[in-house]
């Protein structure tokens, strides 16, 4: 065993150090987080003690007690130890809670910290250890304790008083309130038109657009304007030519690296910092989690050399940025290549793609300034019908007349060019065209985007993006978009030349599309609605933002970890305490939709256990119960019709027979469409259930009768099976499970095989893998 011990956090971080460390260094991971705060506790205390100053019970996870033993072995036979885990709070508190598992002593076991896996950057930090920052540790003690406070106490009651609620967060919350006002606002948007004209003009063969400053705000107008271009005459009076420059963005923080990655790539959070983690493993990019714009100076100075070699000098400029976050205390390096001369760092095309992005940006902010020109074209109309007043043409363009950093990061979109002309100059018109314009409402958020507002609002820190975004999700109160949206008819007016006439039509266009854009669910906006209302301290935007503030202020040493904890939790807890009064039913109050016409029984839709839905009759009734139907698709409970009520009361509908004489009958559940027959259902995805054919539902039927007949190979009659699983045939009692290996045909298989095999397995369940996220 090797004289120092170096323990990280993840074994790729492990392989990558160990190559740059001599013989005398062995380098272990513990795989993350080996303790957490536990749900509960064996005697049943609360795992936090809020009035013994918040002592915290920290329990080991079950499936790191062989990894423990393997470190403490390694840590009796070596002579230094070296805790080398991330350089954020987290990591910090990974450092302390290894001390105390391992028996070493924080005060003096070396603690070593790097931004990046290089020789350089890890021979520098075995020269400068340092101990564990216990004011880093408590920094991230009291974000840990305040959100497993606010889960412990909070969420029972979202359980207990919000149909369909799930949980609650200090971070997940207000994030989830930015969607729904969002939502609301886009709802409540009043949308008006207007009429924008576009003409095309001739020069000396060469053709170009140029547009009308001024919008219409009726057809008519539109529709006089244009026919008065008939017979008019277009003189250029004017060309403005202004030179103008455009710099490059600073390099990457977390936060850019999300938005970039989304808007460029189409990569969500998650997948963004998963590759971006690989990477920094894998000692090509600098540590991903930071704040920070700053690059260092070895950095500033190897682009240089780069990008001179490459591009040549005019293209190099050493450029230092600022960074505007107070906060940045995670890191002290933007996220760059660790080497700006390798340009493949992965075999994995997704990784690789993140690498590009993130060396091109580094190194497009060591380049010049893009130097353009920008032209603006002013045309005459000269009409001999007269029109409500003197209108001018404008047709504006760009040129680019030296690339600078777009020679590595791409012009974004493509130039205006202009043909050369001068005032004076005599134009024909070739065609002209109005068309309505609609008001766009507020844009939804994307990942990015509301990583971004998230950052603005400074709540969340770099660490907590990523996981926040997958919460909101996986709870259910957000949903990634899939609509390409709804149809509506749009004006198009066209002048008929030469004869003179305007001639309309009218096309479609899509709007409202949300596909790749985060979508607040019924549920996310009736918790919203319910945190807004009972604990609007709690997810209050400046008040979320400042707690952050105060876990900056504790790894500063400028505040105390149980001031701050008990400054949160008091008047927190008297909310929790003031929710027991709270009406369940008033929580989610049903709307009257309308009267069925059949039964004369009134329709209301409320919001039930699985999501909103439709009930038809008084459930206050014992002897009339009432009928329940599901929410119609893009309706909800503020916006569905007596119209759609009606509707989706059709079904279910008998649709047929099978050929066997057994009805089908066609639904809406939980999951979409199906159609039943005796016990078996029958996804009928995209199909409508109001509408599918009888031939169709029967071909389904068939294919899932086919479908269930491979997945069964035997059936013994005694519960137990063997079927054909995701990852191959498999044997099963409804309990527990056996695998077949791959030499044996399950076919073969008797009842006594079977039997043995099932004997022979686990007798329990294999407990799924511990995973400790960082969370907020």
């Amino acid at each position: 065993m090797a004289k120092n011990l170096v323990i990280v956090e993840s074994p790729a971080k492990a392989k990558t150090i160990e190559k740059y460390l001599g013989s005398d260094f062995h380098v272990l991971s513990s795989i993350g987080h080996i303790r957490a705060i536990p749900k509960k506790t064996k005697d049943g205390t609360p795992p936090v003690d809020v009035k013994n100053n918040f002592a915290t019970v920290y329990e080991v996870d079950p499936e790191k007690k062989k990894v423990i033993a393997e470190l403490k072995k390694a840590v009796k036979a070596a002579s230094t130890v070296w805790l080398a885990t991330d350089e954020d709070r987290e990591g910090e508190a990974i450092a302390w809670h290894l001390c105390e598992v391992l028996g070493l002593d924080s005060a003096k076991t070396n603690r070593i910290v790097f931004h990046e896996i290089t020789k350089d950057a890890i021979t520098k930090a075995i020269q400068q250890p340092r101990t564990v920052d216990m004011h880093l540790v408590q920094a991230q003690q009291a974000r840990q304790i305040l959100d497993r406070i606010v889960g412990f106490e909070l969420s029972p009651v979202v359980w207990q008083k919000v149909p369909g609620g799930k949980s609650a967060g200090r971070v997940q919350s207000p994030a989830v309130r930015l969607l729904v006002e969002r939502e609301r606002e886009i709802t409540a948007f009043a949308g008006s038109s207007q009429f924008r004209v576009i003409a095309q003009l001739t020069h000396d063969q060469d053709t170009f657009e140029a547009e009308l400053p001024h919008r219409f705000s009726t057809e008519a107008e539109a529709h006089n304007f244009l026919g008065s271009l008939a017979d008019a005459s277009f003189r250029v009076s004017d060309v403005s030519t202004t030179p103008g420059t455009r710099n490059p963005g600073a390099p990457f923080t977390t936060s850019t690296l999300q938005q970039e990655a989304n808007a460029k790539l189409g990569f969500g959070s998650r997948a963004t910092m998963t590759a971006a983690q690989k990477l920094y493993q894998a000692g090509k990019i600098t540590y991903m989690r930071t704040d920070s714009v700053n690059l260092s100076q070895q950095a500033i100075a190897a682009a240089a050399s780069y990008i001179s070699r490459q591009f040549g000098a005019e293209y190099s400029v050493a450029r230092t940025f600022k960074t505007k976050s107070a906060s940045a205390q995670e890191a002290h390096e933007a996220i760059r290549p660790t080497d700006i001369s390798v340009e493949v760092a992965s075999n994995d095309s997704y990784d690789q793609k993140l690498y590009d992005l993130i060396r091109r940006r580094t190194l497009a902010s060591q380049m010049a300034p893009a130097r353009l020109e920008k032209t603006k074209i002013t045309i005459q109309i000269d009409a001999s019908r007269p029109t409500s007043k003197a209108l001018t043409l404008e047709s504006k363009g760009e040129v680019i007349t030296f690339d600078g950093f777009m020679r590595v990061y791409g012009r974004g979109k493509e130039d205006t060019i202009l043909p050369k002309v001068a005032t004076g100059d005599q134009l024909s018109l070739k065609a002209a065209q109005s068309r309505q314009m609609f008001a766009r409402p507020p844009a939804r958020y994307t990942e990015g985007s509301l990583v971004k507002k998230l950052e603005e609002l400074g709540i969340g820190r770099p660490s907590t993006y990523a996981t926040i975004i997958n919460t909101i999700q996986t709870r259910g109160y957000a949903e990634k978009g899939d609509s390409e949206g709804t149809p509506r008819d749009i004006i198009e007016l066209t002048l008929q030349l030469p004869a003179g006439d305007v001639a309309r039509q009218v096309v479609q266009e899509n709007t409202g599309a949300t596909k790749g854009k985060l979508v607040a669910t019924a549920s996310g906006q009736l918790i919203a609605d319910f945190l807004t209302e009972h604990f609007e301290p709690v997810i209050d935007y400046g008040f979320t933002a400042s707690v952050e503030e105060h876990f900056d202020d504790i790894a500063d040493a400028k505040l105390e970890r149980n001031t701050m904890l008990r400054s949160f939790y008091e008047p927190f807890h008297q909310l929790v305490d003031k929710s027991s009064s709270i009406d369940r039913a008033s929580v989610a109050q049903a709307r009257e939709v309308g009267i069925d016409p059949k039964t004369g029984k009134t329709i209301y839709a409320r919001f039930g256990r699985f999501g909103p839905l439709l009930q038809l009759g008084d459930s206050k009734s014992k002897d009339d119960k009432p009928t329940f139907a599901p929410m119609p698709k893009g309706a909800s409970i503020e916006t569905v019709t007596l119209e759609q009520a009606l509707r989706a009361f059709e079904l279910p509908r008998l649709v047929g027979q099978t050929e066997d004489g057994q009805d089908i009958r066609a639904n809406v559940g939980r999951f979409g469409p199906y159609i039943q027959i005796g016990k078996l259902f029958v996804s009928i995805k995209p199909h409508d259930p109001h509408d599918i054919d009888l031939l169709t539902a029967r071909e389904l039927y068939t294919a899932k009768l086919q479908a269930d007949a491979e997945k069964n190979i035997a059936d013994f009659g005694d519960g137990v099976k063997v079927l054909n699983g995701r990852w191959g045939p498999y044997i099963t009692d409804g309990k527990k499970n056996a695998k077949i290996d791959k030499q044996t045909d399950p076919r073969s298989i008797s009842h006594e095989q079977a039997l043995k095999l099932l004997a022979e397995a686990s007798e329990s369940k294999r407990r799924p893998p511990f995973r400790r996220k960082r969370s907020s």
